[in-house]
């Protein structure tokens, strides 16, 4: 390894050196949802990417590991919703293990394509999904947008340093 005053100590790859690199990067905050079989999954997602307008597509990140990842398998089609900075209890919900994602607290209906859509955020899309890409221990969903609301009002949440933060004027 090398070191100079302007680049700093260069260290070798390793998960916690991209899991630390990428604290520094502030991401926009979504929850993606699902339903096979009755049983709705959601988890909270900061990977997510437009990747084309014509057609529209997003991705997204999942561990294979992830409660939601049988559901996210097999399904034909998820909803991604766009949080918004009122909304940091329900990013903590889905992002907790273990928690009643879809219990009382949340609110949320079948929407499109029998996806659980939630209420109150900022904007959401019901995709299909196309394509599902190993990458390590995860897989990159791709997902064609097929119906979506952009009505919701406020400013969007976004996850910075281990925590959910604001825009700054």
């Amino acid at each position: 390894m090398t070191a100079s005053p302007e680049l700093g100590t260069a260290q070798a790859a390793s998960p916690e050196l991209l899991r630390s690199v990428f604290r520094r990067h502030a991401a926009g905050v979504a929850v993606i949802t699902a339903q096979r079989g009755g049983r709705p999954v959601g988890f909270t997602a900061t990977s997510l990417n437009s990747v084309a307008a014509e057609p529209p597509l997003v991705s997204f990140g999942i561990g294979t590991g992830s409660s939601s990842w049988p559901v996210v398998a097999e399904t034909d089609h998820i909803g991604v919703h766009i949080l918004g900075e009122h909304q940091q209890e329900l990013a903590a919900t889905f992002a907790r293990s273990g928690a009643d994602r879809f219990g009382p607290a949340t609110d949320w209906s079948t929407g499109p394509e029998g996806v659980p859509v939630i209420g109150g955020v900022l904007a959401w899309l019901v995709c299909k999904v196309v394509a599902r890409v190993p990458a390590g221990d995860h897989r990159i969903v791709l997902g064609q947008a097929v119906a979506g609301d952009l009505t919701g009002a406020g400013r969007p949440l976004l996850y910075h340093q281990g925590r959910f933060n604001a825009l700054r004027d």
